[in-house]
C-alpha cells in the first residue's frame, strides 16, 4: 500500500516538473509595432534645377527647332492631406536653346538665314500629387508660362534684322520626387510649354511665330 502511494506521488512530481519545464521553454513572439510614416511634404521649399530643352518655332511653313541646356531656380509650398499633396511652385530658367537654318534657292544660291533662340522662361504652376511609396511622390503640374524669344534673320533682298519679344502662355507636365532626408528632396520633371504665336515686325513683313518646347530637368530642393 505504501509502495503504491509513494509510486503515485513520484509520478505526480515527475509530471508536474515536466509540465513546468515545458512551460518554461514556451516563447511568445512580441506583436509587431507599426511604425508610422512621420515624413510630411507640407511646408515651404526652394532649390535649383538643370536639364535639357527642345522645341519648335514655326512660321509660314518655315520651322526652326531650338534646343540646348536649361537651368534655374524654383521655390514653392506644399499642403498635405493624408496621402494627397497639393502645392504651388514658381521657377525661372535661363537657356541656351537655339538653332540656325540657312535657305538656298533652286540653283543652290544663298537666299538668307534665320536664327531662333529661347533666351529665358519662367512658370507659375499648381501641383497635385500623391504618395506612391515611402517618401516618394508622383505629381502632375500645370499653370502660367512666360518667356523671351529672339529671332535674327538675314535676307539677300532686305538685309539683316533681329527682334525679341516676351510672351505669356501655358505649361503642363508631370514629375516624381523623393525625399532622401527630412529636408533634402530630388525630383525629375517634364514640362511642355506653349508661348502661342509671337509677333515680330520688320521692314518687310509681320511674322507670327508659333513657339512651343519641351523640357526635362532634375532638381534638388531644400524643405524648410
Amino acid at each position: 500500500m505504501f509502495n503504491k502511494i509513494a509510486l503515485a506521488a513520484s509520478a505526480a512530481v515527475l509530471f508536474s516538473g515536466t509540465a513546468m519545464a515545458a512551460d518554461a521553454i514556451v516563447y511568445n513572439e512580441p506583436a509587431p509595432v507599426a511604425v508610422a510614416n512621420t515624413f510630411s511634404w507640407e511646408g515651404a521649399y526652394a532649390g535649383v534645377n538643370a536639364g535639357y530643352g527642345f522645341g519648335k518655332m514655326k512660321e509660314d511653313g518655315v520651322s526652326v527647332k531650338p534646343r540646348g541646356f536649361v537651368g534655374g531656380v524654383q521655390a514653392g509650398y506644399n499642403w498635405q492631406f493624408d496621402q494627397i499633396v497639393a502645392g504651388i511652385e514658381a521657377d525661372f530658367q535661363g537657356t541656351s536653346m537655339k538653332k540656325s537654318v540657312t535657305f538656298y534657292d533652286e540653283t543652290g544660291a544663298y537666299e538668307g538665314d534665320v536664327k531662333a533662340k529661347i533666351q529665358w522662361f519662367g512658370t507659375v504652376r499648381g501641383r497635385l500629387g500623391a504618395d506612391i511609396a515611402e517618401r516618394t511622390m508622383l505629381y502632375g503640374t500645370a499653370g502660367l508660362a512666360y518667356g523671351k524669344v529672339k529671332i535674327e534673320g538675314n535676307d539677300v533682298d532686305f538685309g539683316r534684322d533681329s527682334a525679341s519679344k516676351t510672351r505669356a502662355g501655358w505649361t503642363a507636365g508631370a514629375g516624381i520626387e523623393h525625399a532622401f532626408t527630412d529636408n533634402v528632396t530630388l525630383k525629375t520633371e517634364y514640362l511642355y510649354t506653349d508661348l502661342g504665336k509671337v509677333k515680330f515686325r520688320d521692314e518687310a513683313d509681320v511674322s507670327k511665330v508659333k513657339t512651343n518646347f519641351h523640357t526635362v530637368r532634375v532638381g534638388v530642393n531644400y524643405k524648410f
